[in-house]
């Protein structure tokens, strides 16, 4: 482990399908490293992956594979900065796609229960738009929304 702090995220026995469909999925992503247990622990054998290097949009990330005592939740998410309409759709569809679940607000949960936030920079830009009128318009748009409509948005925020 070469980074000085890496995120480490706690699976039930598939870290290393997580971080594959991670590489795979988001740009600037990479499974890294696998490594084995050197003998038994409580939630596996020796000879069982037991971690997984990978990076997720260039941040280190590493998958124990703990077992069932933890599951991710809401108050960890990953916030990824989308360039446009496509982008979003792509991402947000990958991760639903495969198992995942629709939340609310341009948030949801892949297949493991990590949450993601899909936020098209269009958006950022529009809740925080110096006119504040515009800027209520933009985020009560949001506010009905699962996946991101960047057009919706660009509509409120023009009124």
């Amino acid at each position: 482990m070469a980074h000085r702090n890496t995120i480490c995220l706690w699976y039930d026995g598939d870290a290393l399908e997580a971080a594959q469909f991670y590489a795979a999925t988001f740009p600037d992503s990479e499974l890294t490293a696998v490594h084995r247990a050197p003998g038994d622990y409580p939630s596996g054998r020796e000879g069982e992956v037991l971690t997984v290097e990978f990076t997720v949009l260039g941040i280190p990330c590493l998958g124990l594979n703990g077992g069932p005592a933890f599951r991710h939740s809401e108050a960890f998410s990953f916030q990824v900065a989308t360039e446009d309409q496509a982008e979003t759709d792509r991402l947000w569809n990958a991760i639903v796609g495969n198992g995942g679940q629709e939340s609310a607000c341009g948030w949801c949960k892949d297949k493991w229960g990590l949450s993601w936030q899909i936020t098209p920079r269009a958006l950022s830009e529009a809740i925080t738009d110096p006119d504040r009128a515009a800027a209520k318009r933009a985020f009560d748009a949001m506010m009905r929304m699962g996946k991101i409509d960047i057009a919706t948005i660009e509509a409120a925020r023009r009124g």
